[in-house]
């Protein structure tokens, strides 16, 4: 795995996230994939090799380790990154696809015209990308988690463990490598795991707040628009604070009516 294109990627994200997406970040880098680089990977190491039973019956030991461990937990961390961080990619590349928009746009129409306010602002097309990369997110760590614990029977690792299967002549006891680090570092995995959930939770009623709030102020302001409009249209609108083409304001006499009849000429002789 190429962790500087991995950082990279987060990184280039971190610019187009809010604040929970940027603690969300910083808890992957420091707390799972630091974590994992330096510690955890040192810890498992080969853990077939550590994976000792009392028995010299060939296979028996292979067999064991293959029926207790089927994936490797820091395999499965590693997998679990990766694909955790695959829906940053859904934010970039909306991203990269508005620049190219705006690039175009420009070369038609000239520099000073412009197509968004902002290529990363979070509207539109791009606040619907973002709040599905969330749900992604959460919905892939969960899925991980349950992966693990439907494997494992538990986040427990225990240190011994009895095997009957075949080719062993009898039950064995087999005795797992460093099963106090590996639990420890499993619970701390786990724990950081709930964490991300827990923040993207947060910023997924963050950003559908924020975005009611929007809508019902511009409603508001509507509503108070209209009320202006209505409360001018029978009053002098001197005082009225919208402009005159936005009022639908009759005049207050016609020109026909104000026109002076010609005199009978006919009743004056």
């Amino acid at each position: 795995m190429d962790w500087k294109t991995f950082q990279a990627l987060l990184s280039g994200v971190n610019k187009y996230s809010t604040a929970f997406g940027r603690i969300w970040l910083s808890v992957v880098f420091v707390f799972r994939v630091m974590v994992y680089v330096v510690a955890a990977e040192r810890v498992w190491g080969d853990e077939q090799k550590d994976f000792d039973c009392n028995t010299k019956q060939p296979g028996c030991p292979n067999v064991c380790y293959d029926h207790f461990f089927p994936i490797s937990h820091i395999r499965l961390w590693a997998l679990q990154l990766i694909f955790v961080t695959c829906p940053s990619l859904l934010v970039v590349m909306h991203v990269a696809y508005r620049d190219d928009r705006e690039r175009k746009y420009r070369a038609k129409y000239g520099d000073d015209a412009k197509l968004y306010k902002d290529t990363g602002k979070k509207h539109g097309g791009l606040w619907w990308t973002y709040l599905l990369s969330l749900f992604f997110k959460t919905a892939i760590e969960i899925v991980f988690l349950y992966v693990l614990h439907r494997i494992y029977d538990s986040f427990y690792l225990p240190r011994l463990v009895k095997c009957e299967i075949s080719p062993c002549p009898n039950q064995v006891d087999c005795y797992i490598g460093r099963p106090t680090e590996k639990k420890v570092f499993t619970y701390f995995m786990v724990g950081a795991s709930a964490f991300c959930i827990v923040l993207n939770i947060c910023e997924i009623i963050y950003l559908i707040a924020k975005r009611f709030m929007r809508v019902a102020h511009k409603i508001k302001s509507r509503d108070r628009s209209v009320a202006i409009h209505h409360r001018c249209k029978d009053q002098d609108c001197s005082d009225c604070h919208l402009p005159m083409t936005r009022l639908d304001i009759k005049p207050p006499f016609r020109a026909e009516e104000t026109r002076a009849s010609a005199p009978n000429l006919s009743t004056a002789a």
